[in-house]
């Protein structure tokens, strides 16, 4: 009797249980048109913005590569960095704003569209505890990182929802 109990748990786990394997993802591409941003010195800060952020959100995914997997594409639409006027003024408008496209066409698990927008409240969770952020300017490399590495969370965020 306890071995047909023990058979029959054992089936149930792994067939009756939902499977909860992550999706794979194919690839990461992620452009910008930096003339079209009209932010200038935005556009001189952000000249890498592509390869930076390409590079972060396929290092959170490094463990779910495979050619099968779904294409992830970013086309980022806006950068604006404020200036020392309204940073100073607490009204600070540095953000980050993406079209997301996420395409399965061969195992079909994942397809979603959005756009992600990330601002300075956002990035500030991912600079170091150490930083003054009294003296912190968003034109500094902490905060250029912390706003790829908030995006890059996101995206990889959204493919676990």
């Amino acid at each position: 009797m306890k071995r047909l109990m023990l058979t029959t748990a054992i089936a149930f786990l792994t067939l009756g249980a939902p499977v909860f394997a992550a999706a794979t993802i194919a690839s990461v591409d992620v452009t910008i048109d930096l003339p079209a941003v009209t932010n200038t010195a935005a556009a001189q800060r952000f000249n890498h913005i592509a390869d930076d952020l390409k590079n972060a959100i396929a290092a959170l995914l490094v463990d779910r590569l495979s050619e099968d997997g779904a294409k992830i594409t970013v086309d980022i639409s806006a950068v604006e960095l404020s200036n020392s006027y309204t940073e100073s003024a607490g009204i600070a408008d540095t953000k980050l704003v993406g079209l997301v496209h996420i395409l399965d066409d061969k195992q079909h698990k994942l397809f979603d569209n959005y756009t992600l927008t990330i601002d300075v409240n956002q990035a500030k969770t991912f600079l170091a505890p150490t930083i003054d952020m009294t003296t912190l300017k968003a034109s500094s490399d902490e905060y250029y990182k912390a706003m790829i590495q908030a995006f890059a969370n996101a995206v990889v965020d959204k493919l676990k929802a």
